[in-house]
């Protein structure tokens, strides 16, 4: 486990980076690695990168059975989540949060500039009385079916095909985002809108803020697909840091697609061997 130590010095080489600045703010020689280690990867604009992130309990709980998730996560924990958002272009949620939590969605815990603001709304819930809409910050897009009838509202509307399921394809929403020049996407949630992020195996890199609580029930932060057997889990490389309050798991998925694509060349090659 490694210990994140972030500083002034640090974190304004990250937003540097972020803006992609040809001579990022200079670091010293004793900055701390495993911050760089952790948020470089975020910040360096090197093709497009979605990143899903899930503030959760030791068990494994986003909230109560009542939906109080107010303070699951810890300070530093909230720090991470707004850096997070600081170093991407957009941030996604699903309407159900925004119902439910009514977030703003900004950078508030750290300085930085504010994302985008992503809904992803199928059927024309979104509240007019939304925070988000009313607080003067970042531009607010709204992802719905293209079967919902328009409404005269205080936010943009990006159309998009209903899929066979009732919902929106992950895919579909990610190339209306990099139509528009935003390509560093944070998938903050709710349950239901990482694990389609994560069953298309469209995320690069998933982000488990963990918490030293324990809530005993409650929604998990994600929800996939059933498997039957442990081999068919994903196993994604992690790196996994202490950043105070809360222990992050930083799961690469980019390198496990990699590694899996290898895998099945190498079993191509071996399968023409044999015949």
């Amino acid at each position: 486990m490694r210990s994140v130590r972030m500083t002034e010095e640090l974190w304004q080489h990250l937003l540097s980076l972020r803006e992609g600045s040809l001579r990022p703010v200079a670091l010293s020689a004793c900055v701390d690695g495993s911050g760089l280690s952790l948020y470089r990867p975020i910040a360096v604009r090197g093709g497009p990168l979605v990143l899903a992130q899930v503030g959760q309990s030791l068990d494994g709980r986003v909230a109560t059975p009542t939906g109080d998730a107010q303070d699951v996560s810890g300070c530093d924990g909230i720090a991470h989540l707004h850096r997070c958002r600081a170093l991407v272009d957009a941030v996604i949620v699903g309407v159900g949060t925004v119902v439910a939590d009514n977030p703003s969605l900004s950078v508030r815990a750290v300085s930085g500039r504010n994302p985008v603001r992503i809904v992803v709304d199928c059927n024309g819930r979104m509240p007019e009385r939304a925070k988000m809409l009313h607080d003067g910050g970042a531009p607010v897009h709204v992802m719905q079916a293209d079967d919902v009838p328009l409404r005269n509202v205080r936010y943009r509307t990006i159309r998009l095909p209903r899929q066979v399921d009732g919902g929106l394809a992950p895919r579909d929403i990610l190339a209306a985002l990099a139509e528009r020049g935003l390509t560093t996407v944070l998938v903050e949630g709710g349950a239901t809108t990482i694990s389609r992020f994560v069953d298309a195996q469209l995320i690069d890199r998933l982000h488990v803020s963990v918490a030293p609580i324990i809530i005993g029930s409650g929604p998990a932060g994600i929800r996939l697909s059933p498997i039957d057997r442990l081999s068919e889990a994903r196993r994604p490389e992690v790196q996994v840091y202490n950043i105070g309050t809360d222990i992050v798991f930083d799961c690469n998925f980019r390198i496990e697609a990699q590694q899996v694509a290898a895998s099945a060349d190498r079993e191509d090659v071996l399968m023409a061997d044999l015949a």
